[in-house]
């Protein structure tokens, strides 16, 4: 069989974590032939390789014919790198839009790589979270005796409510990707598979997340609505164009009840009602205050 050129010939070099062919073969399909690229997990493998985002099977290996055992090789035994692995994520709503602080932190902690973005807190689905987590795994899966820590800046960037926060505790746990939190009341290092102590202290901010969660999720309700015009508090009974004409009413001597009698509610569960003639009176008050009247 002919000799591969880098770097299939370095991702050769170990059995594959995905498909289990041994050293000296090519990667396989679950139908039995020969898979187009390499499996992420093993040419992660070899250090030069990691950020690759695929590396193809040479064409002399024919990609799609019938797969068959290569030359047996000792497989070259995976090293763990003596620094862990430190896979950063930041993120922020869209209606928060610093994000760079959390950039800054996460590189000054060493992170390689960061996966960050922007998305709304009604977003289910966080597409670059995903990708980290997918990442921190497939390196834990190709070099088991790697230490991994996936790192984000403070607790509420890592799930947006308890529920959230569960399953993906469960998940570093599964894979024995450990968790670092860069500031707030937890900051440190956590071994989801070591002492419970530490796993307590992990589940111990979950209230406190779930309550930013939620102030975030209405402060970004509120820049919403803003944009659109809409600005809270409950609806105006008594619109400018009544509050006018309640003035030019008032001027020509009208009473109040009577003013309140002309006035039609246009918008609200009232519609189409007269406004109370308390209302019209605290309409008329405000206006008087205003005018340095008594």
């Amino acid at each position: 069989m002919p000799e591969l050129a880098e770097p299939a010939a370095a991702v050769e070099q170990f059995d594959c974590p995905t498909c289990s062919a041994p050293a000296g073969s090519t990667c396989r399909t679950r139908g039995g032939k020969v898979a187009p690229k390499y499996h992420t997990p093993r040419f992660m493998l070899v250090p030069q390789l990691r950020a690759e985002l695929e590396v193809k099977t040479p064409a002399d290996r024919g990609p799609g014919r019938a797969w068959e055992m290569g030359p047996a090789i000792d497989a070259a035994v995976p090293a763990a790198q003596t620094k862990p692995t430190r896979v950063g994520y930041a993120c922020c709503s869209t209606a928060q839009q610093e994000l760079q602080s959390q950039l800054d932190a996460l590189n000054e902690a060493g992170c390689d790589p960061v996966f960050s973005e922007k998305i709304s807190t009604r977003v289910k689905v966080r597409p670059e979270f995903v990708k980290a987590l997918d990442f921190a795994r497939t390196i834990k899966k190709a070099v088991p005796h790697q230490r991994v820590i996936f790192t984000v800046h403070e607790m509420k960037r890592l799930g947006r409510g308890a529920a959230e926060l569960l399953t993906i505790a469960e998940d570093l746990r599964h894979y024995d990707v450990q968790l670092e939190l860069l500031s707030g009341p937890l900051q440190g290092v956590y071994d989801p598979s070591g002492h419970g102590a530490a796993l307590f202290a992990f589940f111990a901010g979950m209230p406190e997340s779930e309550r930013e969660y939620i102030r975030e999720k209405s402060l970004e309700g509120q820049a919403s609505a803003r944009e659109r015009g809409r600005y809270g508090g409950r609806p105006k009974v008594v619109d400018d164009d009544m509050a006018a004409y309640a003035r030019s009413l008032r001027v020509n001597g009208v009473p109040v009840p009577q003013i309140a009698s002309k006035l039609a509610i246009t918008s609200g569960k009232n519609k189409g009602e007269h406004p109370s003639v308390a209302t019209v009176y605290r309409i008329l008050a405000e206006d008087d205050a205003a005018d340095g009247t008594e």
